[in-house]
């Protein structure tokens, strides 16, 4: 089992990576709304926050479950924010 730590990186660059790639495009593209785009920052940040929240839980039965749900749920939620960013 990864530690920890590595979790929060991985956490840390998935949400960052996802939030700079909005802001390439915001510049990239200055004559479209960026409404759209900002909801996606505002999703990555509360995906990060309750992402962290999940890391950080204390009393967890089976923590090798726990993370493995966890990183999935990173990886889904990664996913979906990417797409929203393709489709831009």
């Amino acid at each position: 089992m990864a530690s920890i730590k590595n979790l929060k990186k991985d956490v840390n660059f998935v949400f960052g990576d996802i939030i700079e790639a909005v802001y390439v495009w915001q510049l990239t593209n200055p004559e479209k709304d960026a409404t759209s785009s900002e909801t996606i920052i505002d999703e990555a940040i509360v995906a990060f926050d309750e992402s962290m929240e999940q890391i950080n839980a204390k009393g967890i039965d089976n923590k090798k479950v726990h993370f493995s749900n966890l990183k999935k749920s990173i990886e889904t939620k990664g996913r979906a924010l990417i797409d929203k960013i393709n489709k831009l």
